[in-house]
């Protein structure tokens, strides 16, 4: 309807800050379509290892890139990522594809090819009738969405951090991710000017989600 509300808010941080689980919280809570990057890149990444393109080698990861198709699937609050025709499982999750991601997310050409997509997903939640968008990811609040509405950056201590992978099953080194994706060149990992950074080291996702929650709440109903 002409003049209802409708926000983006930008979730920034390191592997098992908390963003993914706070993102889908604040979605139920509020109604928002949820983006989760990370596993559009790790989507993309399984896809370039499947066709045998290496970070090492950019003839093999542009024309990998060249032939993929993106699409977006809405389940329940959740906007997933479609690749050539394919909805990506468990196996963005593998060691392979943990190994890999920050590599191939460090190019360039990787980046702008996700670019557009992931600022395609506020048209995607507009069209969807909901009242807002929530995306997470290590460069949504500087680079996608720099004018978002709400802008976070979470980050924990680096043993809470490798615990919490541990106590989801996953192998998942982010001390080295971290150092990867704050070290390379195009849109690294940084806490954005003006963002709000929250500490997530001693708090429960429900606790993060309050903070957030308390500072959006003005421009929303709950769902």
């Amino acid at each position: 309807m002409p003049g209802t509300p409708f926000i983006i808010v930008a979730i920034d941080g390191g592997a098992a800050s908390g963003k993914s689980s706070t993102a889908r919280a604040l979605s139920e809570r509020f109604n928002l379509l949820h983006s989760d990057t990370g596993s559009y890149y790790r989507a993309v990444t399984a896809e370039l290892l499947r066709r045998g393109a290496t970070p090492g080698n950019l003839a093999s990861v542009q024309a990998a890139l060249a032939d993929l198709r993106l699409g977006t699937k809405i389940e329940g609050r959740s906007a997933r990522i479609e690749v050539s025709g394919h909805l990506p499982g468990e196996e963005i999750r593998s060691k392979a594809v943990n190994d890999a991601v920050s590599h191939f997310a460090a190019l360039p050409e990787l980046r702008s090819a996700l670019l557009a997509y992931q600022r395609g997903q506020a048209a995607a939640a507009r069209s969807g009738g909901f009242a807002g968008l929530v995306m997470e990811g290590r460069d949504i609040g500087s680079v996608i969405f720099p004018d978002a509405d709400y802008r976070f950056f979470l980050h924990a201590d680096p043993a809470e951090r490798e615990r919490r992978r541990h106590q989801q099953g996953q192998e998942d080194r982010v001390a080295e991710r971290d150092r990867l994706d704050s070290s390379r060149k195009t849109a690294p990992l940084s806490q954005m000017a003006g963002a709000t950074a929250i500490d997530t080291t001693c708090l429960s996702i429900a606790e993060v989600a309050d903070q957030i929650a308390a500072l959006i709440a003005p421009s929303l109903s709950p769902a």
